[in-house]
């Protein structure tokens, strides 16, 4: 016993979570981490199976059991901290003078760093949990940026689709987003009306004001049109001074027409470039899903696109319901009922 007590230090330095008990089982020392972990637990002359609860093996109920086996493997809680897992090896002292405990950690090392503020000098010199945790410490730095740049990715990449169904100088959707969305809308048999609008006089901005002040036009036209429509309805820019608009579940022919004079009536009204005036107007088609028995994208366009050219031949600035009966758009003026 002379030779474990004088060499303290020692023990402390090899195995800084260990336990030296008396016969009885009273401590007599332990190591300056276990002091870290439980300050105000252990004190000299405690019992250690009033300090700490033993989980396994399940028959040491008394600490002459421990004692009685050689090498005794445990799993054992503090009862003051049962969050706090230990694992230790138990070996009794020659000549029955008590009993050495290690203990470690085990698998709630990496809480128990972050709990008690441990530190590499917490820890033998000779053991690998050090240089587990700088493993750890690293593959959480390692996920972490990943994360990070995944993050970042997946961003990059939901910007660059937003982009790709975008265009780019009005904002609006562009062919390939009404492509997509017609064509989700005919995999629902969704009821929706379509309406393809174009500008009148507006290549006459171009050439007498320039392609800025046409930018200007078409972003100011694509407010107009967003005013005017829902959230979930579709405004798209198919041409340089084409647009579709698509109402999903609006087929009211009513409603629709109203909708087209106000856009007619608000795009007819001067707009300001530089202090110089620009004029335009519009003509729509408009056609329904209702119309048809099976929605086809390239069908209900083209049907728009005829109604939209009836109404530029009826004198512009006017709105037609196409008539799919006739096989032929009907048009009327903005002041009369559309068929």
């Amino acid at each position: 016993m002379r030779h474990v007590t004088t060499d303290r230090w020692a023990l402390d330095l090899l195995m800084p979570m260990h336990v030296e008990m008396s016969l009885t089982g009273h401590i007599r020392h332990i190591g300056p981490t276990l002091k870290k972990l439980l300050p105000d637990v252990v004190e000299i002359d405690d019992r250690f199976l009033e300090v700490f609860e033993v989980k396994r093996p399940r028959h040491v109920s008394k600490f002459s059991d421990i004692c009685a086996t050689a090498n005794l493997r445990l799993r054992l809680v503090p009862r003051s901290d049962p969050r706090l897992v230990l694992k230790g090896l138990i070996v009794p002292l020659p000549g029955g003078a008590g009993a050495l405990a290690n203990l470690s950690l085990g698998i709630s090392v990496v809480d128990a760093v972050a709990r008690y503020d441990l530190f590499s000098s917490d820890f033998a010199a000779s053991d690998p949990t050090v240089d587990m945790l700088y493993l750890i410490e690293a593959k959480s730095v390692a996920l972490e940026e990943s994360k990070r740049l995944n993050q970042r990715l997946q961003g990059a990449k939901a910007e660059a689709e937003t982009q790709a169904f975008t265009d780019t100088l009005t904002g609006l959707g562009n062919r390939r987003a009404l492509d997509q969305h017609l064509e989700r809308l005919a995999s629902r048999d969704a009821v929706f009306g379509l309406m393809h609008l174009d500008l009148d006089l507006f290549k006459q901005v171009n050439d007498t004001l320039g392609h800025a002040a046409g930018d200007m036009v078409l972003q100011h036209v694509a407010k107009v049109m967003l005013d005017e429509t829902r959230s979930r309805d579709l405004v798209a820019r198919v041409g340089g001074d084409e647009f579709v608009l698509i109402f999903d579940g609006l087929v009211d022919q009513e409603i629709l027409d109203g909708i087209a004079r106000r856009l007619i009536s608000r795009l007819e009204e001067p707009i300001d470039y530089q202090g110089q005036t620009c004029r335009i107007s519009a003509s729509i088609g408009t056609t329904l899903s209702t119309f048809y028995d099976e929605v086809s994208p390239d069908r209900i366009l083209s049907d728009a696109d005829d109604a939209l050219y009836a109404s530029k031949n009826a004198g512009r600035a006017r709105h037609t319901v196409f008539d799919p009966s006739a096989l032929k758009p009907t048009a009327t003026a903005p002041s009369a009922t559309a068929h």
